[in-house]
């Protein structure tokens, strides 16, 4: 009977690890628990008269430094943790790398109320560079991290050095094309619905042409230990109100205004279109088209380059990191 009791306490415990292993990870409302791969820092500040804090990194050339600063800005479903090969790529080469994560995002403040803009966010991230006595930078960013660089560079063209979109969003406007306006509080519904499950076949359908790899895996735990932990309903409502400002304030109209020297960087299989699930059939099969987007931004710029990946989706810094950071410093 004693050896029927240990036989079945080792079971017991057996299947209690097993659990504790299975289950998901998750962070508190500014990712807590969370490791980013270098020191976080903190910029408070007062904004639209309420305190913010804004978690950025701030890495030092790895290498001989050639007084030049690169600040990487994060997608909608990314932090700038995600940038973590991106940074070592840079420093290596002497830049000073610089990233936040704006606000309302991963490591920073998420805010009950707040009007969220991209002129906003730019402002915030200027803020942050002049804290910081950095007075101009190569600004690279990535999807919706690129439409904020090009509003950057619209808004600070003396500060901005360079402007680097890799596959930003923004190069169509939804509105026009024919998706439907989804209201914030239904945005806010389907935000509160997002798992790990979710979050990965939308990246695997759009960022990785149907083909994960298990380096990806991290990148969907950071993400769905956020939407899953303590602070999920001011990071649903927060990121409800970030997908109304991406489809209410298209930066492509004003393209023709930059006047600093850009880079774009596309992966021709992208077919990101935020809120393309809204459309009609014949209207989502029409959008996203990246392939055709990149030329007709690139026209678009004063002097823009193109750099096209042809067999790369949404995200090729991750997808295919060698082949992406080699086309980026030869264009630095």
């Amino acid at each position: 009977m004693k050896s029927v009791r240990l036989c079945l306490s080792a079971a017991l415990l057996c299947f209690s690890t097993f659990a504790i292993a299975d289950t998901p990870q998750t962070y508190g409302p500014q990712l807590e628990g969370f490791d980013y791969p270098y020191p976080l820092k903190r910029f408070d500040f007062t904004s639209q008269g309420k305190p913010m804090s804004m978690a950025y990194m701030d890495i030092a050339p790895g290498g001989t430094a050639n007084g030049r600063t690169a600040v990487l800005l994060h997608g909608k479903n990314f932090c700038g943790a995600t940038w973590e090969g991106t940074i070592k790529v840079l420093s290596a080469a002497g830049f000073r790398v610089v990233v936040p994560d704006q606000i309302g995002f991963c490591a920073s403040t998420k805010p009950e109320a707040y009007q969220f803009s991209f002129h906003q966010l730019a402002d915030n991230t200027n803020r942050l560079l002049a804290s910081l006595d950095i007075g101009k930078a190569t600004v690279i960013g990535h999807s919706m991290g690129g439409m904020l660089a090009a509003r950057y560079a619209l808004s600070f063209p003396d500060a901005t050095e360079k402007l680097v979109m890799v596959d930003p969003l923004g190069l169509e406007d939804w509105k026009a094309k024919g998706v439907p306006y989804a209201t914030i509080d239904q945005l806010h519904q389907q935000e509160l619905k997002t798992s790990a499950d979710s979050i990965k076949a939308y990246q695997l359908k759009f960022y990785y042409n149907g083909q994960w790899k298990p380096e990806y895996d991290r990148w969907v735990a950071m993400a769905a230990g956020l939407y899953g932990g303590p602070g999920k309903e001011i990071v649903a409502r927060n990121q409800a109100q970030t997908s109304d400002m991406i489809y209410t304030q298209p930066v492509l109209y004003e393209f023709g205004a930059i006047r600093v020297p850009t880079l774009l960087m596309v992966g021709a299989l992208d077919r990101t279109a935020p809120g393309a699930n809204r459309a009609a059939p014949e209207v989502a099969k029409t959008l996203g088209d990246y392939a055709e987007l990149g030329k007709q931004t690139a026209k678009a710029i004063p002097g823009a380059r193109l750099i096209e990946f042809g067999k790369l989706g949404h995200s090729p810094q991750i997808e295919a990191p060698e082949e992406f950071h080699k086309a980026l410093m030869e264009a630095l």
